[in-house]
């Protein structure tokens, strides 16, 4: 029988220590409990440190928000499972809002500096972000409106005219969302609201905010609030009646709504091309075509992406990041390019197309090349390295 400690009185004792609850220590526990599916020792952790003293924003921002970006890479690794994956994200919620309602004492937050919305773009499930930053602003003394995942654009627009807010901070970490976040930032702004555009969707240095244009943009939780509290205020421009098009002329040529519009037609013709040339494919499981099937949905959705924003790095990048998934779980990666091929028969009348997977295709060719030795001993200790 397990016999488990009070976690008041564990907290207690750690918090006596420093070196046992500081933010690496407590990040190293956190891990710990978040990877065993243990809801109470990841409590324990982040009371731990808050109590040794961790200002609670540093709990957020360099406790958890690291431990849940360890998280994701695990799972790319093929280190832990799906479902452990879903676990340690709940688990990590869920000590957000216990540390939240602690650190409040059970108090209203105020509005000092202002109400915010803070939102995810339609379709976009990845939520803990943005409630990070939503804990975040909430302790620098803002009130926030929270709308949680997937926020349609009319009801996000209705809640603006309702409550009237200085800005919207709109979340996305999916780059296939894109095209949903430049309606979402062009309506918000048509509504006299400013946007402040975060995630990992809006590329490493904010590129695509910019493009789709959004008033600001942040690359983390701490980045975004200190935006949102600098001494210039983000404020709407003039704005006038305008389609995306006037955004992003590329777009005339048709080419992001002809591919986008006829995805269903392109899975099932590159299916069917597949099993022509590997009849092995005949044999799959209805489970195991599903799973193929889902895996071209995604090449043309991020080829889509890439499509709307003209950027060939979009596609690219999500090419070789799948190359790794695939050869972590020990699936040859190869069976990438007749995937290519065939959709580049399909779609030898587009031009950006064509272009956009024949860099792919290089792409992939680089990245299966034996890489050259480090010049240097590789860093082991985690910084530095891509989240």
């Amino acid at each position: 029988m397990t016999i488990r400690t009070d976690p008041a009185s564990t907290a207690a004792k750690s918090a006596a220590d420093p070196h046992t609850a500081g933010p690496h220590a407590a990040r190293e526990r956190l891990w710990d409990a978040v990877r065993e599916g243990d809801e109470y020792a990841a409590s324990e952790a982040v009371f731990a440190a808050l109590d040794a003293g961790t200002d609670p924003e540093a709990v957020l921002l360099d406790v958890i928000a690291p431990v849940q970006r360890k998280v994701g890479a695990e799972w790319a690794a093929d280190r832990i499972t799906v479902a452990q994956e879903h676990a340690a994200t709940a688990i990590n919620d869920r000590i957000i809002a216990a540390l939240a309602h602690r650190v409040r004492g059970g108090a209203r937050p105020g509005a000092g500096a202002g109400r915010v919305t803070v939102a995810c773009v339609d379709g976009e499930w990845h939520a803990l972000p943005a409630r990070l930053l939503a804990e975040v602003l909430v302790l620098r003394g803002w009130q926030v409106d929270f709308l949680g995942a997937q926020v349609p654009v009319p009801h996000l627009i209705a809640h603006l005219h309702r409550t009237g807010p200085c800005a919207v901070a709109l979340s996305s970490s999916i780059p296939t969302r894109l095209p949903t976040a430049h309606a979402a930032i062009t309506a918000c702004q048509a509504a006299g609201t400013p946007v402040l555009a975060g995630g990992a969707a809006f590329g490493p240095d904010g590129r695509y905010a910019r493009l789709l244009g959004a008033d600001a943009w942040a690359p983390d939780a701490r980045a975004a609030a200190d935006r949102l509290g600098g001494e210039t205020p983000l404020l709407p421009g003039p704005r006038s009646a305008h389609h995306p098009v006037d955004d992003l002329p590329h777009l005339a040529d048709q080419e992001y709504t002809m591919v986008s519009r006829t995805a269903p037609r392109l899975v099932g013709e590159t299916m069917t091309g597949l099993e022509e040339r590997f009849p092995a494919m005949r044999e799959y499981t209805e489970r195991q075509r599903l799973h193929t099937a889902e895996d071209v949905a995604h090449i043309i959705d991020f080829l889509s992406a890439a499509l709307y924003v003209d950027d060939e790095e979009l596609f690219t990048g999500f090419m070789t990041w799948t190359a790794q998934i695939l050869t972590a779980r020990k699936v040859p990666a190869h069976s990438l390019r007749p995937a290519l091929d065939l959709l580049a028969g399909q779609l030898q009348d587009f031009p950006r197309t064509t272009r956009l997977l024949e860099q792919a295709h290089r792409a992939l060719d680089a990245d299966s090349a034996p890489a050259p030795a480090p010049a240097t001993t590789p860093d082991t200790t985690g910084h530095g390295k891509p989240e």
